[in-house]
């Protein structure tokens, strides 16, 4: 897929075609080659993972748009594969914010992106429904105002906030969904009742669904079964990447071997995945 257009035709395809694809959360360009020569079909990023390669926290505004949106080229141009990205609360408090947002990240040559209701705030967590609504329904008017189909995701993001209030999380998704976004998403969802709920409240919109979280075991199969049709990862690939890296100092730091080295990528192996 060699342009923009030919990237966001596809990525659109996959919400269409009926069948559960999983995109995986890349943070830099390298991961996201990595991910792409495994046969992934669309490579996503995390701000959570790109938060910790900077050595900062996420969810706490510590990235800038620029940044993001600096990172998310570098992804773009290391795959051929659609990229999405995670655009947080689209940078902006204000619907025309959110828009300018959209705009940018379509030209970092990104197909798709996700907009959520978190505010950053620690007073506020999540923005007033009708103001969430009208960033949602901002974005998707600049969306629609691209030269290519831009998958625009929404966020209902209670649950990662504490709010376990799954009223609000579905009059939320419904309220994004007739606002025009293509795919709804709640992070947080645990189980499978609450899983459904989402599918039937959103119908028949497609639904992203956060895998990687402590506790939750369902598998792609099981997801599929339910009508899931995206699953990604969030920040758990980046937080494995870390795992290991921290069992790894921690043998050297401990009994100073260095039987970490058998478990590691070979050298050869990703040489040539980044020379290709």
């Amino acid at each position: 897929m060699d342009s923009q257009l030919q990237r966001a035709q596809a990525f659109q395809a996959l919400h269409q075609a009926g069948q559960c694809f999983v995109m995986p959360n890349a943070w830099d360009g390298g991961s996201t080659k990595l991910l792409a020569s495994l046969g992934f079909k669309a490579i996503a990023s995390t701000s959570a993972g790109l938060a910790f390669a900077l050595g900062r926290p996420d969810a706490e505004g510590a990235l800038s748009r620029d940044e993001i949106l600096s990172n998310a080229r570098s992804m773009v141009e290391a795959t051929a594969l659609p990229v999405s990205a995670d655009l947080e609360n689209g940078f902006a408090d204000a619907p025309e914010g959110c828009a300018e947002t959209i705009r940018q990240a379509a030209a970092a040559g990104l197909v798709g992106g996700s907009i959520e209701d978190a505010s950053g705030r620690a007073d506020q967590p999540i923005y007033p429904f009708e103001l969430a609504v009208e960033r949602v329904r901002a974005a998707v008017e600049a969306a629609r105002g691209l030269p290519f189909p831009f998958v625009l995701t929404a966020r209902a993001e209670n649950l990662l906030h504490g709010r376990l209030d799954m009223a609000d999380t579905l009059r939320r998704l419904e309220a994004y969904a007739e606002a025009g976004a293509d795919v709804l998403y709640a992070p947080g969802l645990r189980s499978v009742e609450d899983i459904r709920a989402v599918l039937q409240a959103v119908a028949p919109r497609p639904v992203n669904v956060l895998m990687g979280l402590s506790g939750v075991q369902l598998s792609v199969t099981q997801l599929a079964e339910l009508g899931v049709r995206r699953i990604s990862v969030g920040g758990s690939l980046a937080r494995a990447a870390f795992g290991a890296v921290l069992q790894a100092a921690q043998e050297i730091n401990g009994p100073g071997t260095f039987d970490y080295c058998a478990r590691a990528m070979p050298f050869d192996r990703l040489n040539a995945l980044f020379r290709g």
